[in-house]
């Protein structure tokens, strides 16, 4: 088929609709633990087999199958005693099941059906005012980020990531006992494992959605974490730069100041909260800021339309600054340099080829 053929456009916006409903029956499929079900299988099995082990009805499993096969997720297996069975190939087992670890897409299947359910409307109401979305319409984006900064966390942030820093001098410091705050902390999964493994150093969580700090406070209370504060306060706040000013040695921000509707505001904080000595670690989207470079994105219009979703309207609520998660690379590295850093330093991360890390030093 060619690029003139009438054709072209119809096939492709079929080929579209399938995948839209692929990634629907993707998330329903993650979110009910059946591939996790079929991974464990040490042969193909039947709808019935398949419904006792994931606690699904029949009924609607089989209608699940049938998306999954046909969307070739799922093999099918006729076998000569006439009964259907299915299979998980390993291919797909390897990022669509909880043990994937940081490798896991099947968390990241829920995200699009999850904003359309919480924010479509809301969005489309707005489009014409330019007026930024609550975070009161995304009461279960908390829950998804939970999960989402687990399958990334748990496995890479301690045994990965913190020695990659300025070549482990950042793990070194943090062993032997510093100061550190993680700005955006959400439910406080990364704060609460470093706080965990570095036990002789002290952390502080600074998030403003009263119940992801509750929640954070929960987790801390039940792991006996003695070295884990948290605070409900807005990081970009006047507030937030007097109580905590020059309480730092490390301040951690992932995926965060991009949702801030005063970013500026909260890396100028990040600047006054840090010791003279201190470091700053921003975890961000890898993007540009120019959209002719982000073309070739492997996941460009996934992550557009995850921005479109959420990270713009709320960053855009009470005539925010509106960055987008896409806001990238080039104007990151200007408005840290804004801030008041004056060291700035746009590396990739290895374990991570979908963020950048951006090392600052005042």
């Amino acid at each position: 088929m060619t690029a003139r053929d009438p054709d072209n456009g119809a096939s492709r916006l079929t080929e579209i609709l399938n995948h839209g409903a692929l990634n629907l029956a993707l998330a329903i499929g993650y979110r009910a633990g059946i591939f996790d079900v079929m991974d464990s299988l040490a042969a193909p099995g039947d709808c019935h087999q398949l419904s006792l082990q994931s606690g699904v009805d029949a009924r609607y499993l089989k209608e699940w199958l049938g998306i999954m096969v046909c969307g070739g997720i799922i093999d099918l297996h006729n076998d000569s005693d006439g009964v259907e069975r299915y299979s998980l190939p390993k291919h797909y087992a390897d990022h669509l099941c909880r043990r994937a670890g940081h490798n896991n897409l099947g968390v990241y299947m829920q995200e699009i059906p999850l904003l359309t359910n919480c924010s479509l409307e809301a969005l489309l109401s707005v489009l014409a005012s330019g007026d930024g979305i609550s975070y009161d319409h995304y009461p279960s984006f908390q829950g998804f980020m939970t999960q989402l900064a687990d399958a990334k966390h748990r496995e890479v942030l301690v045994t990965r990531f913190l020695p990659f820093v300025e070549g482990g001098r950042i793990f070194t410091a943090l062993k032997k006992g510093i100061r550190v705050c993680d700005l955006g902390c959400g439910t406080g999964l990364a704060v609460s494992l470093m706080a965990a493994a570095f036990p002789d150093s002290e952390f502080v969580g600074l998030d403003r959605d009263p119940d992801a700090v509750s929640a954070g406070r929960r987790s801390a209370a039940e792991e006996g974490l003695q070295n884990l504060e948290f605070g409900c306060i807005d990081v970009a706040s006047a507030k937030c730069a007097r109580a905590y000013r020059s309480s730092f040695d490390y301040i951690t921000a992932f995926d965060a100041i991009h949702d801030q509707t005063r970013p500026l505001d909260a890396l100028r904080n990040a600047v006054t909260m840090l010791q003279p000595a201190g470091a700053f670690s921003m975890i961000d989207i890898a993007a540009s800021s120019f959209l002719a470079e982000n073309r070739a994105h492997p996941m460009g219009p996934f992550l557009y339309t995850v921005s479109l979703m959420h990270c713009l309207p709320v960053g855009l609520e009470g005539g925010g600054a509106g960055l987008g998660m896409m806001w990238g690379r080039q104007k990151a590295a200007e408005l840290l340099s804004t801030a008041g850093f004056t060291k700035v330093h746009v590396e990739e991360i290895p374990h991570d080829p979908f963020n950048l890390h951006y090392y600052c030093r005042l």
